[in-house]
């Protein structure tokens, strides 16, 4: 596979720019439960895509919403895993941004309610994910994909390594995965978390290791390959996207996957910007590559 290095447009160097200013006045997220209005406020703002209806649901005994477009294709659904470092994030929240990518790509899409940390520790969110992916197969999709961002992105890459001896080998459990701005290694050991943390306004090590470790629970290898997907088996990888910026201090995490995924570089953007769908140039440009790619993967054989 391939790298794709994406410029900096000049609307976008000007909207960076105040984007940080501001970020300077704001205090620092917080990646613990204590954060999760203020993040679900946040992430919520995404304005809702045009022919996209949402209904609330449950899959496998996991609530959560169904993002449904009027234009989409039949046979085929897309699993939205979403991000938050583990502790935070909704899908009532996060149903707004899936919309987008629903659109883009002609699938039902559905956000889950996975487990959250502290209170729900790994391996809760991957189960509660594994038997998702079940349940679609079992109401007789053909053909699913898997999207995730940050931490939602660790997982999907970490879900797609794993082999499922319930499901057939003719039958996969994903037939494609993308992921924005995955968060693959736990252990914080990538030279970029140093090299990157002046660049990047939105995380910092210390956030991301006090997630890591209510995550991880019990388990002391944060390198364990469900945690950490980058020190997985990438090689039995299907068709995969990834969208990283330059100015976040996960791009390393992202890069492990060269060679295996097609890996799209963003200059001068930081953490899931494709989220920034009012302010950033960028953000659609991203929608709109991940929806043919989505679409593309999915169309075969549905």
């Amino acid at each position: 596979m391939t790298r794709i290095n994406h410029p900096l447009s000049p609307a976008d160097r000007i909207t960076m720019g105040a984007m940080r200013a501001y970020l300077k006045l704001q205090p620092e997220m917080v990646l613990t439960p204590e954060g999760r209005e203020a993040y679900d406020a946040f992430i919520g703002a995404v304005p809702t895509a045009d022919g996209v209806m949402f209904e609330e649901a449950q899959i496998a005994g996991v609530d959560g919403w169904w993002c449904r477009p009027a234009d989409r294709q039949p046979g085929v659904a897309i699993l939205y895993i979403h991000g938050g470092a583990f502790t935070l994030g909704s899908a009532r929240s996060y149903r707004h941004f899936a919309s987008h990518l629903a659109r883009a790509a002609g699938a039902v899409t559905f956000v889950p309610d996975y487990a959250l940390a502290p209170e729900h520790p790994y391996p809760a969110a991957l189960t509660d994910i594994r038997s998702v992916l079940r349940g679609l197969r079992a109401t007789g999709v053909g053909r699913v994909g898997v999207v995730g961002d940050s931490a939602g992105g660790g997982l999907a890459l970490a879900i797609a390594q794993m082999t499922d001896p319930e499901v057939e080998a003719s039958l996969p459990v994903i037939d494609t995965v993308v992921a924005l701005s995955p968060w693959t290694d736990l252990s914080l050991a990538a030279p970029g978390i140093a090299e990157r943390t002046a660049a990047d306004p939105l995380l910092s090590r210390a956030q991301l290791k006090t997630a890591a470790s209510l995550y991880a629970g019990h388990v002391q290898d944060l390198r364990t390959p469900d945690l950490s997907p980058c020190f997985g088996l990438k090689g039995k990888m299907p068709p995969t996207m990834i969208h990283v910026g330059t100015d976040e201090i996960l791009l390393d995490d992202a890069l492990a996957y060269e060679g295996v995924a097609e890996v799209h570089v963003w200059s001068g953007m930081t953490h899931v910007f494709p989220a920034s769908l009012q302010s950033l140039e960028a953000a659609p440009e991203a929608i709109a590559l991940t929806g043919a790619f989505l679409r593309a993967q999915l169309g075969r054989g549905a």
